[in-house]
């Protein structure tokens, strides 16, 4: 019978103790290999020159290393970086680089493909195939801090959760990746400079403001009506605004940090001064801030950006109501790398 190996980095410190105690090797091995695998990233058991001949292969008879591999690299004209990332089964997913004067960001995905059905995004087109594990997740944010130092000459300063997939709807992992990246024993960066983003999934919200995060969040919103929000955000129809203002209500209470919102206005969809209105009002409950995000075309012509004297319109209400607002220009549109694009088009 075929020996079934196990997927290492699903095992904790103590598993990995526990594992060289059981074959008779010295414990403080089992701390050596989780440096390994997730201070120094490594891809193979050769690596871990520090471990004799015999402890590697005592590794490679019991355990894999399923790490990613970046298939290819797309580099837009304005310096951001799309990775294709192949997974050990085989799927693909995408995260991107993004390049600024003070910081480089990593946009990162949760899911192969994605669970909800907004209609303006391509990932949403793709079918769900499966959550990334922890490591891959991880994966992902080691090899944009890579390329970060090696493009750029800076270690990555951000993250945010904006690459495909719904995040909240693989909680368990995302919470365990974040723990990882945040960690001494992981990247040691702070979670003050993590945003989770996610459509708004109201119990996970809370569930979040309860397990007491660290981390930042972000509400994909683009609508603060329900009527509006349900026909671009079907999705919707099953967790209204209305539960939605009151997880975040919640999360406000608990954390006591700024909501992010995440808006694009589209001509014809939400450029009316009702929807600025409505907006206003949603937001006033918690300290805030309004990206207002450019349209990225994904190609099915259903969706046009709004008009610039729109745009200007929500800017200077917004700020009327002492909400800050912020327009944010698309990064790696030449690429099929900006918000809403990734779908793994080549």
């Amino acid at each position: 019978m075929k020996n079934i190996k196990r997927d290492i980095r699903a095992l904790t410190k103590e598993d990995l103790i526990n594992f060289f105690i059981k074959n008779s090797e010295k414990a403080f091995k089992g701390k050596q290999v989780y440096e390994w695998l997730w201070k120094k990233g490594a891809h193979s058991f050769d690596q871990m020159t520090n471990l004799s001949i015999d402890s590697r292969n005592l590794l490679k008879k019991s355990f894999d290393i399923n790490h990613i591999e970046v298939d290819t690299v797309q580099k837009s004209s304005d310096g951001t970086l799309k990775n294709a990332i192949r997974l050990h089964d085989g799927l693909v997913v995408e995260s991107v680089l993004i390049p600024s004067k003070n910081r480089t960001t990593a946009c990162v995905s949760s899911q192969v493909g994605c669970s909800l059905d907004c209609k303006f995004c391509a990932t949403s087109k793709l079918k769900r195939m499966r959550n990334l594990n922890p490591d891959e997740i991880y994966d992902q944010v080691v090899a944009i801090d890579n390329q970060s130092r090696l493009y750029y000459n800076k270690k990555l300063t951000n993250i945010v959760f904006m690459g495909m997939g719904e995040p909240l709807m693989n909680y368990n992992n995302v919470l365990l990746a974040i723990e990882k990246i945040t960690s001494k024993e992981g990247l040691a960066m702070s979670p003050k400079r993590i945003v989770v983003s996610t459509s708004g999934i109201p119990k996970m919200i809370k569930k979040m403001a309860e397990d007491g995060v660290k981390f930042n969040l972000a509400v994909s919103l683009h609508s603060a009506i329900d009527e509006i929000r349900t026909k671009i955000m079907p999705f919707n129809d099953n967790f209204p605004l209305s539960q939605l203002r009151e997880a975040l209500i919640f999360w406000y209470s608990k954390t006591k940090r700024r909501i992010t919102y995440e808006y694009v206005v589209w001509q014809g969809v939400n450029d009316s001064i009702n929807d600025i209105l409505a907006l206003i009002e949603f937001c006033k409950f918690a300290p805030s801030k309004v990206n207002l995000i450019e349209y990225n075309p994904i190609g099915d012509g259903l969706f046009k950006q709004a008009k610039p004297q729109i745009i200007d319109k929500y800017v200077s209400m917004l700020e009327k109501n002492n909400i800050v607002v912020t327009v944010r220009r698309s990064r790696g549109k030449d690429i099929d790398a900006a918000c809403g694009q990734l779908a793994n088009k080549k």
